[in-house]
């Protein structure tokens, strides 16, 4: 079995593979301050709720970038299950060429899901990942990815939004059933969600006129299916994507 691990600013998420099925996933908060220990204890008593023996992962992969977890998932993966793992960084094949003006600035999640990507929808790819900042990743139909586009994310933009507005509540990021707000409530629950899906496709056309193709739209990340379903420019949803990105590379540097 493969493990992969996606290290985000926020959650991470893991995910199992026995061959190339997707056996297991789950996801816990980032906490830079958790130690190697406590990590350890929760992904194995993960692994043990799911019936997987730690003893069974004969491989490990893992992409961050949170740089303060590398080093502890490191430490994790070779003291408790006796395994060296493969970081996606330079020099690890992904099959992506990555035509930015600096490709070290590109996170490492963002080629994993242009690896993936490119794999399961072939021609060209937009992928629209719903994280802590809401990226856009243009991947051409050879699969090199050519840029994107950064916002903030949703909960990040709602998070500031509660903090420097003293009457305003935090309220669940949910799609309100009108668009005119009939109370503080749903009126927040409506900008912040309509406002999201506005913002989504309005870089979508724009990214597709400077492609001059139709390009297919696949959403990841947490609210990726809140926003989906409110709007008709993304055409898949895929919350593995960078799962699946993990397994290819971590296949493409076995050889």
């Amino acid at each position: 079995m493969l493990l992969a691990v996606d290290i985000g600013n926020t959650d991470i998420t893991l995910g199992v593979f026995a061959a190339d099925e997707l056996k297991a996933t789950w996801n816990i908060s980032t906490d830079i301050h958790r130690e190697v220990d406590e990590y350890a204890a929760l992904l194995l008593n993960l692994l043990h709720h799911r019936s997987i023996d730690a003893a069974d992962i004969k491989g490990i992969i893992f992409c961050s970038v949170v740089p303060p977890l590398i080093a502890i998932f490191n430490k994790l993966f070779t003291e408790y299950f006796c395994l060296a793992p493969l970081l996606v960084e330079s020099g690890v094949k992904t099959g992506v060429r990555i035509r930015a003006d600096n490709p070290r600035e590109v996170g490492a999640d963002r080629i994993v899901n242009t690896a993936a990507a490119h794999h399961l929808y072939r021609g060209p790819v937009i992928v629209t990942d719903f994280g802590t900042a809401t990226t856009f990743d243009v991947v051409s139909k050879e699969g090199d990815y050519l840029g994107g586009v950064i916002a903030p994310g949703i909960t990040t933009s709602a998070e500031a939004l509660f903090t420097r507005a003293a009457m305003l509540p935090r309220v669940e990021l949910v799609s309100p059933k009108h668009v005119i707000g009939a109370n503080t409530i749903a009126a927040m629950q409506s900008g912040i969600v309509y406002g999201y899906v506005g913002l989504v496709e309005g870089i979508v056309s724009r990214l597709q006129k400077e492609l001059g193709e139709k390009a297919t739209v696949v959403a990841t990340g947490g609210f990726a299916e809140l926003i989906a379903k409110e709007t008709e420019v993304i055409d898949s949803v895929n919350p593995n994507l960078t799962l699946v990105g993990l397994r290819l590379i971590y296949q493409m540097n076995q050889a």
